[in-house]
């Protein structure tokens, strides 16, 4: 029987043959998976989103598609389309590429706000409606969608409710100069995703996600996650604070962390660690604040009373 802490383990040193440096970055994409969510990668061209999520499917034994998005980008490129077969002589479905395990969604904020509701609605109802007939999504089925910081967040800005149905926000960053130096003169990198073997399957994840939900979450962790919650939405700095789907996420991040780190019960440390990663794109930053969400979400981490407990 696998347990969570050897589920991600096995997951993260596969993943490590392509990816140096990024442990953290690995484990929280695992979190976002057993949570059946989404991640939102925010970050430079050229620092490894492709080959992060390639390696990633790789090592789960599922399928990979890339979704380069573009302004003229319709819904039906992504979810398919019904077309006359001559043939037979009737209409056949045609499944487009979000009919995957594992979607890549690069570049997500230039697509239209039309293109993205149709991926957004795949990934909160699992299943997309094309002329009046509905086709269910592969199981599992995991999206990350990319953007790129340096265009002032693409053409089409992810609104603030879209952002929400985001299970993380995350940011790979640049490796170190020793990393680096360690990539440059080994094998290419697509050949090394390649050779990759599968090295969890669907019962092991299965089993995984028997043990989170015997994580148990106290009734002080329950109210130190609100006490964070209903801060956000005091706070003088924030327009808008987290939402019920945020504190449920922060929740499941939490009970999942905890099962990582080989407990079967939640800790405020586990909060607190998530925390920083769920919540900061589910906030409205007032105008004219002169602090962004992160930093704001790290003030309220600091300034929200962790409850002590013998466990």
């Amino acid at each position: 029987m696998i347990t969570v802490k050897d589920y991600a383990e096995r997951i993260i040193n596969n993943v490590n043959k392509v990816i140096v440096g990024k442990d953290e970055v690995i484990r929280q994409v695992i979190i976002c998976f057993m949570a059946k969510g989404h991640v939102l990668l925010e970050d430079l061209p050229g620092t490894g989103k492709t080959m992060l999520l390639r390696a990633f499917a790789q090592t789960i034994g599922g399928q990979f598609k890339r979704i380069q998005f573009t302004p003229d980008l319709l819904p039906s490129d992504l979810t398919g389309i019904n077309f006359y077969n001559q043939k037979e002589g009737e209409f056949t479905f045609r499944k487009g590429p979000v009919f995957s395990n594992v979607v890549l969604a690069d570049e997500i904020n230039r697509a239209t706000p039309r293109t993205q509701s149709a991926l957004l609605e795949a990934m909160e109802e699992k299943q997309v409606s094309v002329d009046g007939n509905t086709y269910k999504l592969e199981k599992p089925f995991f999206v990350m969608g990319t953007q790129n910081p340096i265009e002032s967040y693409g053409t089409f800005p992810l609104p603030e409710a879209q952002l929400d149905r985001f299970f993380m926000k995350l940011s790979m960053g640049y490796m170190d100069r020793d990393q680096e130096m360690s990539v440059l003169g080994r094998e290419d990198s697509k050949v090394i995703i390649n050779d990759l073997k599968c090295v969890v399957s669907n019962e092991d994840l299965n089993e995984a996600l028997r043990e989170v939900e015997k994580v148990s979450v106290s009734d002080d962790i329950l109210n130190y996650i609100m006490d964070i919650v209903e801060a956000t939405r005091k706070n003088p700095s924030l327009a808008a604070g987290v939402s019920t789907r945020g504190s449920l996420a922060l929740y499941k991040a939490s009970q999942i962390s905890a099962a990582m780190s080989g407990r079967n019960y939640v800790i405020p440390e586990d909060v607190k660690k998530e925390a920083v990663y769920v919540l900061p794109h589910r906030v409205l930053v007032t105008v004219g604040s002169h602090a962004d969400a992160d930093r704001i979400i790290e003030r309220i981490l600091n300034d929200v009373k962790v409850p002590l407990e013998t466990l």
